[in-house]
């Protein structure tokens, strides 16, 4: 029986949708989901990343959509997240 949770999607388009979550029980994955598995260069055996695992308790690409969210207009859309461009630094008086 899936265990349903509602995300935010961004992408393709914003919405809202309904995902499955991991078996919170597993005592495979003790409820992460999977597993990280570092791995190293074969012919330095240095560091050279990480892999997900998932673990069989649950599928990560199992989603419906729910709701499909509106955009926001492009005049509230910002390019400098960090710049206000209605705040001042001149007092309201």
């Amino acid at each position: 029986m899936p265990r349903l949770r509602i995300q935010r999607e961004h992408r393709p388009r914003p919405a809202l949708i309904l995902t499955d979550t991991p078996r919170p029980d597993c005592p495979q994955c003790d409820g992460n989901g999977g597993h990280n598995r570092d791995y190293g260069d074969p012919e330095t055996g240095e560091y050279a990343g990480t892999d997900w695992d998932p673990c069989d308790c649950w599928n990560e690409n199992r989603r419906w959509p729910l709701l499909p969210l509106p955009r926001r207009p492009l005049w509230l859309r910002r390019t400098d997240p960090d710049r206000d461009p209605w705040a001042t630094d001149e007092p309201p008086f």
